[in-house]
């Protein structure tokens, strides 16, 4: 056997090896934007830092109507900045989507549409129970 014929049934193993692996699963979407502009407080895992940050993973506020996490991210309020000029309605409702579907929240997505129905309203509403911050 020549060395052409080895270095052919080598690569022919690499190919089929790598055919043959899983693909690797894409990062969610909204995921990198969440890195990004948020783990810094919520941690990477949405477990926030008690007495400073709310944690996210699990959090009725966050899985609740998506208006009053909109509005919190869009506003801000205490120590959360407001990223109504910062993000574009895309990447919030990616945002968005991403917590409320991740660490064990199950609430329905955001779409770019209601990000954009929430910042054309009326400035923040004064949502006093399952505050977030």
């Amino acid at each position: 056997m020549g060395k052409h014929s080895a270095f052919a049934g080598s690569a022919a193993l690499l190919v089929a090896a790598s055919l043959a692996a899983p693909a690797l699963a894409a990062d969610p979407p909204g995921k990198e934007m969440y890195m990004a502009n948020c783990s810094a407080c919520h941690r990477p895992d949405g477990a926030g830092v008690k007495g400073a940050f709310p944690a996210l993973a699990g959090n009725a506020f966050v899985a609740g109507p998506k208006t009053h996490p909109l509005m919190r991210v869009l506003n801000g309020r205490g120590g959360m900045p407001a990223f109504k000029t910062e993000l574009s309605d895309q990447q919030l409702a990616a945002i968005l989507t991403y917590v409320r579907s991740s660490w064990g929240n199950k609430a329905d997505a955001v779409k770019p549409a209601d990000v954009a129905a929430v910042r054309s309203g009326p400035g923040p509403a004064q949502v006093r129970s399952l505050q977030a911050h």
